[in-house]
């Protein structure tokens, strides 16, 4: 959301007289209403906007593959827009990962995804006063900051020694010997 210069002084005024506060003129009172007035509409517009960008999000996903191009563009704008992106989406974007393009937005939304389920997750346990419920830890451990961040692993056990080392594939298999060529006619006696 952009501010004009006129908003900003009326913004600053009252950030102002929120920190120290003193009785205002009516005249800034009217101006902080009427900026509020138009934050208000902002949010409403944008409200709706989100909304008329998903429903479009919606029909090109159900006409899928034809429609490949702008379903790729709606979902990145919708996704700058702060949109978690649902099942729905990954199922497509699963199915349509031999574009490259695809496969990358597939990778960013299975992130964005998984971050929104974990937030969902912790307002429910927070809301309720109770711990999350158990949650597989082998997807966990493949993401950076995982358990396996925090846990060092451990090192692959050293085998003991044997009492005779293995034998080396040389020893096993020496080199073969070139044959040695015949000499020359000339060279050869008769006998």
């Amino acid at each position: 959301m952009a501010f004009s210069a006129d908003e900003l002084r009326v913004l600053r005024r009252a950030l102002a007289n929120a920190l120290h506060p003193a009785p205002l003129p009516d005249e800034v009172v009217r101006d902080a209403l009427r900026l509020a007035d138009s934050v208000d509409e902002a949010v409403h517009e944008a409200g709706r906007l989100r909304a008329f960008l998903l429903a479009d999000l919606v029909r090109y996903r159900e006409t899928l593959p034809g429609s490949l191009a702008g379903y790729l563009d709606l979902l990145e704008d919708a996704l700058a827009g702060g949109y978690d992106p649902g099942a729905d989406d990954l199922a497509a974007l699963r199915a349509l990962r031999g574009n490259p393009a695809a496969a990358r937005l597939l990778d960013r939304c299975q992130v964005l995804a998984e971050r929104s389920v974990r937030t969902r997750l912790a307002r429910v346990s927070q809301a309720t006063g109770s711990a999350p419920a158990p949650v597989s830890r082998a997807r966990l451990l493949a993401l950076p900051g995982g358990r396996a961040a925090e846990e060092p692993r451990p090192k692959p056990p050293t085998p003991a020694p044997a009492e005779r080392p293995a034998p080396k594939p040389s020893e096993v298999f020496p080199p073969r010997r070139r044959p040695v060529p015949p000499p020359p006619p000339e060279e050869r006696v008769a006998g």
